[in-house]
């Protein structure tokens, strides 16, 4: 059976307010987050994603006001992730309304963590967050070429963002979020370089992210292998809608929801 496409927009938030740059910087005001959640959902989107992008930079608790008011009037699946740090806060976010969390920073920092967030919660609740950039240190050179990054993109480590991939799977990743730093805002499409590699190791769904510019980007994400596509900016500035974006991926022979 051919699993159906998911659209995800994705809803970036600091200080209570949705907010969009380039390549995780020079960050603008793009809304209400609860707001444009309803609006997504009422687009068509299949799930919404929300990214607490200062919250670990910050060193404080994700945003669990607005994960209530948004699983209040948003139903479909809602993934949470930027500082989430322990089982007691996924256990929080789930008892806040969502149906999933992202974890990044602390699991790189801790990779015991998402082993104990899949034995508590299963692995369908807990999808990686991967911030991945091209890199030419010694340590990319001698691996993929790509590594992950940590506190929204702000730190770049030596993992190799395969290798990482993998190990997390192994200890019980039930989903990546695969984020090209290098396409983030841009608009110039997604990696899919980036997308073809990570596919050729996950045996779980990939989330695209990063890049979307035009609908013709959508179905190239999905022919490199993504089971998912995320975008922000091009919802965000009202220059696509969801149908926009699964009629093309209709048109391209792709199922979607």
């Amino acid at each position: 059976m051919t699993l159906a496409v998911r659209v995800i927009p994705c809803l970036d938030v600091a200080a209570g307010r949705v907010v969009k740059g380039v390549n995780f910087e020079n960050l603008r005001d793009a809304g209400d987050p609860v707001e444009l959640a309803g609006l997504y959902a009422a687009q068509g989107a299949d799930e919404i994603t929300f990214l607490d992008v200062t919250a670990t930079v910050d060193e404080r608790a994700t945003m669990y006001d607005i994960v209530r008011q948004t699983a209040e009037q948003v139903f479909i699946p809602l993934t949470v992730g930027g500082g989430v740090r322990s089982t007691d806060d996924v256990a929080r976010l789930l008892a806040s309304g969502a149906d999933k969390v992202g974890v990044n920073s602390a699991a790189i920092a801790r990779p015991e963590l998402i082993g104990e967030i899949a034995d508590r919660f299963g692995a369908q609740v807990l999808v990686l967050s991967l911030d991945i950039k091209r890199s030419t240190s010694e340590a990319a050179r001698r691996g993929s070429g790509f590594v992950v990054t940590t506190h929204g993109g702000r730190r770049e480590t030596e993992l190799d963002a395969l290798a990482w991939a993998t190990r997390a799977i192994e200890l019980g990743a039930g989903e990546l979020l695969v984020n090209s730093i290098d396409a983030d805002g841009t608009k110039d499409g997604y990696d899919l370089e980036l997308i073809r590699l990570m596919r050729a190791i996950s045996s779980v769904p990939v989330i695209a992210s990063g890049g979307a510019g035009r609908v013709s980007d959508f179905p190239d994400a999905i022919a490199a292998g993504a089971d998912a596509v995320l975008a922000a900016s091009v919802f965000h500035n009202r220059e696509l809608t969801i149908a926009d974006v699964k009629s093309a991926l209709t048109e391209s022979g792709v199922v979607v929801r």
